[in-house]
């Protein structure tokens, strides 16, 4: 048994969703909401037309109950044709990024970008053929001191 099964199986609040369309996105973008994400965890496998992070991801369910925890997540994006940053020097280890949202905006259907918001101004847009994408929580939890806060339009008046 991996890790990641084991850690599910001790864990049965370990989320693992699938995107196809642009609801299922919101509903792994709202999960994901206030992510720590290093740069240097994110990666374009372009032989593989994949783009792939891992992230802490703040368990807002489970502050609902009262407790503030972060565990290991990760996330890939499937036919992936091209990447761009912006805000950011990706691979560089030391930066640490706030992920705030993940949206997608059609092209030609069912193409179009995938856009990745962090805070700071920081972002990512990914070209891809169609909306085909996962996240899984693959490690155990820990405490973190408390609910992430930002300001509310800061996601708003920018755009990557």
């Amino acid at each position: 048994m991996t890790a990641s099964a084991t850690a599910a199986k001790a864990d049965p609040g370990m989320l693992k969703l699938l995107v196809f369309d642009e609801e299922d996105l919101a509903v792994v973008s709202a999960n994901l909401q206030d992510a720590i994400v290093r740069a240097s965890d994110m990666a374009f496998l372009q032989k593989d037309q994949r783009f792939a992070l891992t992230a802490a991801r703040f368990d807002w369910m489970a502050a609902d109950e009262g407790r503030c925890e972060r565990l290991q997540t990760g996330m890939h994006f499937e036919r992936v044709t091209n990447v761009r940053t912006t805000g950011f020097r990706p691979g560089k280890p030391e930066q640490v990024l706030c992920l705030l949202s993940i949206m997608f905006e059609p092209t030609d259907s069912p193409s179009g970008e995938v856009v990745l918001t962090f805070s700071g101004g920081a972002g990512v847009r990914l070209n891809v053929e169609c909306l085909e994408a996962q996240m899984r929580d693959i490690g155990p939890r820990w405490p973190c001191r408390g609910k992430p806060g930002h300001p509310a339009d800061e996601a708003a008046g920018e755009r990557v």
